[in-house]
């Protein structure tokens, strides 16, 4: 792979990509909620922000992995009793001609680790209310020929070209994964759901420090892609984003982004763990967490990137300072 130098415009030019890709019109398969959710009956509920309405925003997120796993895996998506009645479409994807047979092995145990979370989380809030169990659209080849140009992966990057590539487009997500779940511990009320969440972050976790330390690894042009990556994520964060007004959520300032690259901090080494200063994984809130999966540091994003069309469920609620918790 050649990787261009990086652009020194990167959040005007994600801004400019991402209007592009709307006003060019989204995939139109398979309905998604917007921030807020669809149908009637929001109203009547004193407080949205439940446990399962946390959980519903995660099960977005967990579906854009395991389809990016299983595709570039098995070269099919999730089965059809895993993604509701009424899915979205998934663009891109194919089998991966993996070289390296543990680094095969290691993506087969991801693609189940993340069908499992799809399959979890779906048989925890299925019969909540308020609940969309509908796949959303996800887009996984507009979106990562976005991501590449801000990334200075060129303007054609595809992530399941070749084993170098399928390692970056799994490093796209994994630490964001990561920091969503730290992020939303704090949104949840309900001694199991903590625990649940706790446990899914752990194996997010495992993913991720495995997928650094394959990069770290595999030398300095791998590193330097990746560090392409982890700027391009800063820059799609929005410093106007509210967080949860709690003593107990962490309020670190800036992007929640550690380079592998040590650069400065340890001269020579690099960063398996992205952790602040207190050893801590960074917490992200989940408008944060669109706006990178949308590739638009608009704090008012609502769709694009690797969703075209939104994402499920009640989701501006659960950036609300003001909301109490409730199970």
């Amino acid at each position: 792979m050649f990787f261009p130098a990086l652009d020194s415009t990167r959040r005007q030019a994600l801004r400019t990509f991402s209007a592009g890709l709307v006003g060019a019109g989204a995939l139109s398969v398979g309905g998604c909620a917007d921030l807020i959710p669809q149908g009637v009956g929001l109203a009547l509920l004193p407080n949205p922000l439940t446990d399962p309405a946390v959980y519903n925003f995660a099960l977005n997120l967990e579906y854009l992995e395991a389809e990016y796993y299983r595709r570039g895996v098995y070269g099919e998506g999730l089965p059809g009793e895993l993604i509701g009645p009424n899915p979205g479409a998934v663009l891109g994807g194919r089998r991966v001609q993996f070289r390296t047979p543990w680094i095969a092995e290691m993506f087969a145990e991801i693609a189940e680790d993340e069908t499992n979370h799809v399959r979890f989380i779906r048989r925890t809030i299925s019969s909540s209310p308020l609940i969309e169990i509908n796949r959303p659209v996800i887009d996984l080849q507009t979106s990562f020929r976005m991501l590449g140009m801000q990334a200075g992966l060129g303007p054609n990057f595809d992530p399941f070209a070749d084993e170098e590539s399928y390692i970056l487009g799994a490093f796209v997500f994994e630490d964001v994964g990561v920091t969503a779940f730290a992020g939303g511990a704090d949104l949840l009320a309900d001694d199991d759901s903590i625990e649940a969440a706790a446990g899914i972050l752990a194996v997010e976790a495992y993913h991720a420090g495995a997928i650094r330390a394959t990069i770290a690894e595999m030398g300095d042009r791998m590193v330097t892609a990746a560090d392409g990556i982890v700027r391009a994520r800063g820059a799609a964060e929005s410093p106007n984003n509210r967080r949860p007004n709690r003593s107990s959520v962490r309020t670190v300032p800036g992007p929640k982004e550690q380079a592998i690259s040590a650069g400065e901090v340890f001269p020579g080494e690099v960063v398996i763990s992205p952790t602040d200063p207190e050893g801590r994984s960074f917490p992200r809130p989940p408008q944060d967490i669109l706006n990178i999966f949308f590739l638009n540091p608009d704090s008012d994003a609502k769709r694009g990137g690797f969703f075209p069309n939104g994402v499920q469920g009640v989701v501006r609620h659960a950036m609300n300072p003001t909301q109490p918790r409730s199970a």
